[in-house]
């Protein structure tokens, strides 16, 4: 075999980026006998206009609920929509059979609206712009 060649993109194209999750999907199967990943997206829309507010996407996959995106428009935050949506989607992954959730933010985005809900913060690692982390953060569910 010829030596392989090494790309670095912007812009991965989706079958590859398919192929790529695809292939650690069939190993992940394989050690453990059984696919339990499923999508799922919560959101919010204003029931005149159909308009999105806001929402969360995510997955659920071995017994673990992950928090991908959590958006709300500028004018909803605050009013406890964002809770509603969070509390929805932990519901629906105590639905699906996850024990914990998983996560992460940035300090200056809601590190704390999480732990007020009950997440706790298993790691930090610091990232731009300067004086600012990205914040992991689990809870039981």
């Amino acid at each position: 075999m010829t030596d392989p060649i090494f790309q670095v993109t912007d812009a991965p194209a989706p079958e590859d980026a398919a192929a790529v999750s695809d292939g650690l999907n069939a190993f992940n199967d394989e050690v453990v006998g059984y696919s339990d990943r499923i999508p799922r997206g919560v959101f919010a829309r204003d029931p005149d206009t159909g308009e999105l507010l806001g929402g969360v996407t995510g997955r659920s996959s071995l017994g673990l609920l992950f928090l991908d995106i959590f958006w709300l428009s500028k004018t909803n935050r605050r009013a406890g929509m964002g809770s509603q949506l969070l509390r929805m989607a932990e519901d629906e992954g105590r639905r699906r059979g996850c024990r914990s959730g998983v996560l992460y933010t940035i300090t200056f985005q809601a590190p704390a609206f999480y732990q007020r809900h009950g997440w706790r913060v298993f790691g930090e690692v610091p990232c731009d712009p300067p004086g600012t982390s990205r914040i992991f953060l689990t809870k039981e569910l």
